[in-house]
């Protein structure tokens, strides 16, 4: 139908819809379903077609405790305020909003008119905003409880999405269906990473009265018991007054702001630096004090890269906490896009990205991933158009081990990676990010759009980006693979932020420096793992790679200090480890590092071993040539590597269980002429057997 009611009825089907979502994404979905339609049934309610999309949307994201408890008061809040409201139009009610410049949060908007952030202040998931009062339709009557106040909005509805300021009409779609593109003509903000639940439960006692965060920190209900008063002190020296003279505020974000300053004494005195200042008031879960911990410990593990922010000290009071940094007077990379009528000539986009890849490929070796890489975070020194680029606000940054994966959805909606959207991701993520700041700078679009956040989430999840309208026919072939390796959706196809400084795009740009790459690493862990027969098969490939792919290999051999015989050992590696590491890497990452490469402890491993060892076979798969590459190992691998066997011994080489019907996995691999392995077998030996063929044949 398409008038429904939000009273109480609709309001409670409307927040279970919430609880499904939540229920769903936790892996329980048949407990979810059964939810729905036991509400559903009981109410013989006929809910319309948007109902289920708008609950999704706009509160499954907030939906992310395990606190039953809190989501409990949660979801009361909703329906007390969805059932004080009148009849009104679903459509009317939803969209009916399309205002410009709302900012615009993954899950959450606020009715505020969007202001310029602060290039410093953290951009982070648990922002802790003031909730207003929660009000009904114009005609409603005041009550005493201030439920249903005349002529102010909702906390809740409408759900606010951003507006396109123009769109680039074109008689040719995309073949993959991407949504219509949105050219670079407003400085529209993309939408800010997702509020934590806590956000939304300040009004929780006393008839609806709001609850406002105290310094000592906020008592968290935990199985119907108190907590104990949250520690808000750092350790961090209390003499910021007496060291900084504060001057005018420069910026404002969510979670803080920053102001200019001037240094009293020290090494720094008379010297104008920035100074970001979190309210300790708005700390009022421990994770967001330990953010905030976090956000300092990585500003200053990461010294030493001439395109990263510099942090000269921090301090706390009572009130608040004090991060020192370099002041950079030149405003956002976003603003200069902007300035340019919204894209960049291609020899200045290089310029720009090799900063970008460069200061993002030694965060990368270092352990830590960004996850919230745009141009808004990225400024200039100076208003000088050469100026360099700095990287910014680690708010939602965090340390990552090579082989360990991060779950939590933050960043924001138009750089978020696919596999973010999946909850299983590590470095990659980021480099989708440069990919999607790439494919802006070169045309002036960005390369997955649309109305509302979930458009843009299914857009990046399965659309393809357009390289066939204007100005992608003009430029060069190298470009368009540059920004394309760095959009493979499959996070194992893409580039490495260092493979892309070695890319014959930006190749030698400005004599950027290559730093080691961590996935060589897991590669060589994986190869010293693999039986005779597949490092036989990876032998072969290495042989076939072209002068462009070899030349990135041989950048990181010789960076890893190869002895007088050109061979590498394990105390070679070690030392270069730690000449090129920070602190924190050398106490985390790298004796983890080191002891997947034990076998090299004893033996030295040469240039032609190193290519098969560090080949990334999943990479070379994506390029166009991968058919020739394949055809060529192959007759190769006939001549040098193959050879007579049987299944069992090839399940015995790849390490399959006993519980495996190797028959049914394997029985396609070898040849039935000869018994040796097929051209079939020898590509997916490159890869191993599949967790899919497995169990379609179990």
């Amino acid at each position: 139908m398409s008038h429904y009611c939000f009273r109480k009825q609709t309001a409670v089907v409307v927040a279970t819809m919430a609880i499904h979502n939540f229920l769903r994404r936790a892996g329980q979905v048949d407990e979810a379903f059964q939810t729905v339609e036991e509400v559903v049934d009981a109410g013989e309610i006929d809910l319309p077609d948007e109902a289920e999309e708008i609950a999704a949307t706009n509160f499954a994201p907030h939906l992310r405790s395990t606190d039953w408890d809190q989501l409990r008061d949660h979801i009361a809040q909703i329906v007390v305020l969805l059932s004080s409201a009148p009849t009104l139009n679903t459509k009317q009610r939803f969209f009916s909003h399309r205002q410009r410049g709302c900012r615009v949060t993954m899950g959450a908007c606020t009715s505020k008119p969007y202001k310029k952030p602060n290039p410093y202040a953290k951009r982070g998931t648990l922002e802790t905003p003031k909730i207003p009062e929660p009000t009904g339709h114009l005609d409603t009557p005041v009550r005493e409880d201030g439920v249903g106040n005349a002529g102010k909005k909702s906390p809740f509805f409408p759900f606010y999405s951003p507006s396109p300021s123009r769109y680039f009409s074109s008689k040719k779609s995309s073949p993959a269906g991407t949504p219509q593109r949105k050219m670079f003509k407003m400085p529209f903000p993309p939408p800010s990473p997702a509020k934590h639940l806590k956000a939304m439960l300040l009004r929780r006692h006393g008839g609806g009265e709001e609850l406002k965060p105290s310094d000592e920190g906020v008592m968290e209900a935990e199985n119907g018991y108190e907590t104990a008063k949250l520690d808000k002190s750092f350790g961090l020296s209390t003499q910021f007054t007496n060291r900084y003279e504060v001057k005018e505020e420069v910026g404002r974000g969510h979670f803080g702001y920053t102001c200019a300053a001037i240094a009293k004494k020290g090494k720094l005195k008379g010297q104008k630096v920035a100074v970001k200042i979190i309210p300790k008031a708005k700390m009022i879960t421990a994770v967001a004090i330990e953010d905030v911990r976090r956000e300092v410990k990585i500003l200053r593990a990461l010294t030493g890269h001439i395109n990263l922010v510099q942090i000269y000290d921090a301090f706390e009071d009572n009130d608040n906490v004090y991060v020192v940094m370099e002041l950079c007077q030149g405003g956002e990379l976003l603003d200069r896009i902007l300035a340019r009528g919204g894209k960049y000539p291609e020899d200045d986009a290089k310029a720009v990205m090799v900063q970008i890849v460069s200061v993002v490929a030694f965060c990368h070796f270092q352990g830590v991933v960004h996850r919230d890489l745009k141009p808004e975070n990225f400024l200039f020194t100076s208003k000088d158009e050469n100026s360099q680029l700095k990287l910014i606000d680690f708010g939602l940054s965090d340390f990552v081990r090579p082989d360990e994966k991060l779950n939590d959805i933050v960043g924001s909606a138009y750089y978020v990676a696919p596999e973010v959207l999946h909850r299983s991701y590590s470095t990659e993520a980021d480099v989708w990010s440069l990919g999607v700041i790439a494919y802006i700078l070169l045309c002036g679009s960005r390369p997955f759009w649309a109305r509302t956040e979930s458009g843009i989430f299914r857009a990046v999840l399965k659309a393809d980006p357009s390289f066939e309208e204007a100005p992608w026919p003009s430029l060069s072939s190298e470009g368009k693979d540059f920004v394309k390796r760095l959009l493979y959706k499959d996070p194992r196809k893409r580039m490495t932020a260092t493979q892309a400084l070695c890319h014959p795009w930006i190749r030698n740009f400005n004599n950027a420096k290559v730093p080691l790459d961590i996935l060589i690493f897991r590669l060589m862990k994986a190869y010293m793992r693999s039986s005779s027969l597949r490092k036989a098969a990876l032998r072969a490939l290495s042989k076939t790679l072209t002068t462009d792919e070899l030349f990135y290999l041989k950048e990181q051999f010789a960076m890893l200090g190869p002895n007088e015989s050109g061979g590498l050992t394990l105390e070679n590696i070690k030392m270069e480890l730690m000449k090129n590491a920070t602190d924190i890497m050398k106490e985390y990452h790298i004796p983890g590092l080191l002891a997947s490469l034990n076998a090299l402890q004893y033996r030295r491993m040469y240039f032609e071993e190193f290519c098969a060892a560090a080949l990334s076979v999943h990479q070379l798969e994506a390029l166009d040539s991968w058919e020739q590459h394949a055809r060529c190992a192959y007759e190769t691998f006939e001549k040098d590597g193959n050879r007579t066997i049987l299944i069992e011994e090839l399940a015995s080489e790849l390490g399959l269980s006993p519980s495996v019907p190797v028959h049914a996995v394997l029985h396609d691999w070898i040849r039935h002429t000869d018994g040796k392995l097929s051209f079939l077998g020898f590509v997916k030996l490159l890869h191993g057997p599949s967790a899919r063929s497995i169990s379609k044949a179990q």
